[in-house]
């Protein structure tokens, strides 16, 4: 596969992604980085495996998978590399939780993509948390976490997973069955407690998202209506001027009428003095 990547490298625009270095056998060469696009083609194939991802406690074969998917979109990439990528998106992904939407968007553009996933990863882990009931909550939280091993994403429940483990080991050496059946027991509520976390947490972002979006939203309304009533007023102040204007016309309209009344009554006065004139003459 190596050799095959040497003749097939593929040259992509620059993105947000940093350079990968597989650590093969490629003697330090410098992969080239990955374009928008094909980050995004990626996420939408690691997307699509992510519930196997999550069932499977090996998942090597699953980055082969996504490797020949990613050759069929016409993209030379390894399995180890489309791993390494996945775990620079996930640390930058978490980079971004403490800025600002605005900022996040700007500077990690693939924010959206990534919190799909795991909005959708925790949503089945409720589903299954609810389904299975306490009695399986220690074995689907055993089965959501198998992706830790290989993708190092984690998560509240993955970290959750881990004290389960060794409260597990820890009983198992020294206290007997009645010992490591309490730590389990007590292992499953703090996997209950994380996912009840995880989901408040992602509802509080929710809120904020919605609550920014309500002000954004606000504020053009605002702005709408602003420049909805200048423009109104800007119109009556047109259609008042109109009004004088029309008003001085008619004004000026009657004075012309008036003044042409008068010259023609003086002139029938001019007139009718002038035949009476003629008629005393004839006389």
């Amino acid at each position: 596969m190596e050799s095959h990547q040497h003749h097939h490298h593929h040259q992509y625009g620059s993105s947000s992604s940093v350079h990968i270095d597989t650590g093969g056998g490629g003697g330090g060469d410098r992969f080239p980085q990955w374009s928008i696009q094909e980050t995004r083609d990626f996420l939408m194939i690691r997307a699509e495996l992510d519930p196997t991802f999550m069932e499977t406690k090996r998942n090597k074969l699953l980055w082969e998978v996504i490797a020949t998917k990613m050759r069929e979109k016409g993209y030379n990439r390894s399995a180890e590399q489309c791993k390494c990528k996945w775990k620079n998106l996930v640390t930058r992904y978490k980079g971004c939780e403490t800025m600002e939407p605005e900022g996040v968007r700007q500077q990690f553009p693939f924010y959206n993509d990534l919190q799909t996933i795991f909005a959708a990863r925790m949503q089945r882990m409720l589903w299954m948390e609810a389904e299975g009931g306490a009695g399986s909550s220690k074995k689907k939280a055993a089965q959501l976490s198998s992706d830790d091993e290989d993708d190092n994403d984690d998560s509240e429940v993955e970290r959750a997973h881990k004290k389960k483990r060794k409260l597990k080991a820890g009983g198992g050496g020294g206290g007997g069955g009645a010992s490591s059946a309490s730590a389990s027991a007590a292992a499953g509520g703090n996997v209950v407690n994380s996912l009840k976390e995880i989901l408040d947490e992602f509802m509080k972002q929710q809120m904020q998202i919605e609550m920014q979006w309500m002000k954004a939203y606000e504020a053009r309304e605002e702005e709408r209506r602003k420049r909805e009533t200048e423009w109104r007023q800007t119109m009556e102040a047109l259609e008042n001027e109109r009004l004088m204007m029309d008003k001085r016309w008619r004004e000026r309209e009657e004075q012309r009428r008036i003044r042409e009344e008068a010259r023609a009554e003086n002139r029938d006065a001019l007139i009718t003095a002038l035949l009476n004139k003629l008629q005393r003459e004839d006389r």
